[in-house]
């Protein structure tokens, strides 16, 4: 049950693999006292190590989580969806009543990763996405706190 005053928040991907567990990672671990976070993809692809990697990097451990859709959640009653990225905006679920979507894409780090020379080259695309979502985050709840009724 959501605690009194927190806004509840589904950072939502294409597979809940990166990005949008990064953004539940950073949302717990910097607005767990206004956000309560989750995170889920239009489809379930099995949690990224370098995400795993590059996030544990930061102080923030996303190693527990796990991979799910909006079907596999304990609640569909947000107060809003942020989609992460253009797949999962275009195919986004409807969510009822007072849900707002929002829309802040981030590039995809396995995608700029794949022709990736060496590990470390790999891994600065995540750390580039990682601190982008992070920065993303710490402005949250901002603008929605005057929204709030």
């Amino acid at each position: 049950m959501t605690a009194p005053g927190k806004w509840k928040v589904l950072f939502l991907c294409t597979g809940n693999s990166c990005r949008s567990q990064m953004a539940e990672g950073w949302a717990r671990a910097l607005k767990g006292s206004q956000i309560e976070a989750f995170s889920a993809g239009i489809e379930a692809r099995g949690l990224d190590p370098r995400a795993v990697k590059v996030m544990a990097e930061a102080g923030v451990d996303i190693s527990g989580h796990r991979s799910k859709t909006v079907a596999d959640l304990p609640t569909k009653d947000f107060d809003y969806v942020v989609t992460v990225c253009d797949h999962a905006r275009e195919s986004c679920p409807l969510f009822p009543g007072k849900t707002k979507v929002v829309h802040v894409g981030f590039d995809d780090p396995p995608r700029l990763a794949r022709d990736a020379q060496t590990e470390e080259e790999a891994l600065a695309h995540y750390r580039r996405v990682r601190d982008e979502i992070k920065a993303f985050v710490e402005t949250l709840p901002g603008a929605w706190t005057a929204e709030r009724s």
